[in-house]
């Protein structure tokens, strides 16, 4: 069981926008049901609203209700509600972060500040704390993506927050890394001799990595233009999966040790740049089209839309690592908006069977595969082949599966991705975040991949029909290798 040690004042600035009311409140109503928060902890609302206590309890309540997924315990809520405070602030003006003071020093509590803001308050949040003396260890900052559009951006946010906080005291989330799936890697890796011993290139043919969204860009388009689906979700997500399923076995499972191993990954992967872009990668962008039967418009029809925008919605990669235990074997990565299905997979395929005894009945015998599902329904599968049974031909065989269904015992536990990232903040455990260096590497790599689509003519924007799986050339360049994409099931 998690114990909470200590208590603490939840400073969530930006408690008025979507991040918060849509995950972190409902996630700490949700650690409310479990007692996993310290008695003495506060939970203290930052933001330029002119609300008063009451008024400020009535909009938490509101959105607990909107987005949590279970009825509001009356018990729970008084429990929670007697945590909150408001404290009006203005974020740009060092006089706000004076009353802030005032209200903290009211305890001793470890204090924890959430930057649920935009990037673009960062600097202000970081300096006003600093400035006020509210900086010092042992509290602890939250940062959220986006942390740049690119390395030179990424460096000056870490520069700025460097200024003020202490590694030790800065916590940058991936939502993903909270995710139970993913933390199944490290068990499910490193405990099982099974996948121990066979988690390598004479093992393993290839990997897969897919991120599949049926949402759009949700009214978000000046910041999705400017991102893209690369540094939204590869930069990060995906290449924090990548990591975690790479990386040789760390010392122990300390966030140092766990941290140096995922780098070294990072370092190792290959460069993609305009000599192999063409080759490497597929990127796209979604025309109209049909979902669940409804129609939905293209990404430059959206709202807000610039009519000749080359963003791309989807990208495909293809990842090659230069070391000893992956050399050969290709990291296939895909990512897009408006496709087909919501999901989030992982798929191992191993080998073939060198020798294949049963070819009087079975010409050609698939190849097992290790799946781990993050969305929805988190859980593992193995793909495996056995006898059919019955008095047919004695060794026709037939594929079976094997399944752990994570999502039962997380049903259980009640416990989800913020949930236990704000828990393992609250611990001052760092395991489940991103440091500088790592993600500092993920852009190093990230970044000669924009430029060469910026650079290269012959590289195209591909459209896809929206409800469909993507560019056709993504299935191409998979297929050229004599592989095919794993169908969701």
């Amino acid at each position: 069981m998690i114990k909470i040690t200590q208590a603490c004042d939840l400073v969530i600035f930006g408690t008025k926008g979507d991040l918060a009311q849509r995950k972190l409140l409902p996630a700490l109503y949700k650690l409310e049901i479990l007692n996993k928060i310290h008695p003495n902890t506060r939970i203290i609302g930052a933001g330029r609203a002119d609300w008063t206590q009451d008024e400020y309890i009535k909009i938490v309540k509101t959105a607990i209700k909107k987005f949590s997924k279970e009825n509001i315990d009356e018990n729970t809520w008084n429990k929670l509600s007697s945590r909150l405070h408001f404290c009006n602030i203005d974020v740009f003006k060092e006089v706000f972060f004076k009353k802030l003071k005032k209200i903290l020093h009211q305890t001793k509590n470890t204090i924890i500040y959430y930057c649920a803001v935009p990037p673009s308050a960062f600097n202000a949040i970081f300096q006003g704390l600093g400035k006020v003396n509210l900086n010092s260890f042992p509290s602890r900052i939250i940062i959220e993506k986006p942390l740049g559009v690119c390395l030179k951006t990424c460096k000056k946010i870490n520069d700025q927050i460097s200024k003020y906080f202490l590694e030790s005291q800065i916590f940058r989330i991936d939502h993903y890394l909270g995710k139970e799936s993913i933390l199944n890697l490290l068990s499910l890796r490193f405990a099982n001799a099974l996948f121990f011993n066979n988690w390598n290139n004479k093992i393993i043919d290839h990997i897969q990595i897919t991120v599949s969204e049926e949402i759009g860009i949700e009214n978000r388009w000046n910041y999705f233009d400017d991102m893209g689906q690369t540094k939204d979700m590869v930069q990060n997500h995906l290449l924090q999966i990548l990591t975690i399923i790479a990386m040789d076995q760390p010392k122990d499972i300390s966030s140092k040790h766990i941290q140096n191993e995922k780098i070294k990954i990072l370092r190792a992967l290959k460069n993609i740049n305009i000599e192999n872009i063409n080759t490497k990668t597929v990127r796209g962008q979604y025309t109209e089209g049909n979902i669940h039967g409804k129609k939905v418009p293209s990404y430059l029809e959206e709202n807000g839309a610039n009519s000749i925008s080359q963003t791309e919605t989807y990208v495909c990669i293809k990842v090659d690592l230069k070391n000893d235990q992956w050399f050969g074997v290709p990291f296939y990565l895909r990512t897009g908006k408006r496709l087909a299905q919501k999901y989030s997979e992982i798929v191992i395929v191993f080998k073939k069977i060198p020798i294949n005894l049963f070819k009087d009945y079975n010409h050609n015998l698939s190849q097992n595969k290790l799946i781990i599902r993050l969305d929805p329904n988190e859980n593992i599968q193995i793909d495996f082949l056995k006898k059919l049974s019955g008095l047919n031909e004695i060794y026709q065989l037939k594929n079976e599966t094997m399944q752990s269904n994570l999502s039962i015992e997380k049903q259980h536990h009640q416990i989800d991705a913020y949930e236990r990232l704000l828990l393992e903040v609250m611990k001052g455990a760092q395991s489940l975040f991103v440091c500088r260096e790592e993600i500092e590497e993920s852009w190093k790599w990230i970044d000669p991949i924009i430029n060469a689509w910026k650079n290269n003519k012959k590289n195209t924007l591909q459209l896809y029909a929206a409800g469909t799986w993507g560019p056709k050339h993504a299935d191409e360049m998979i297929m050229k290798d004599g592989r095919n994409w794993h169908k969701f099931r």
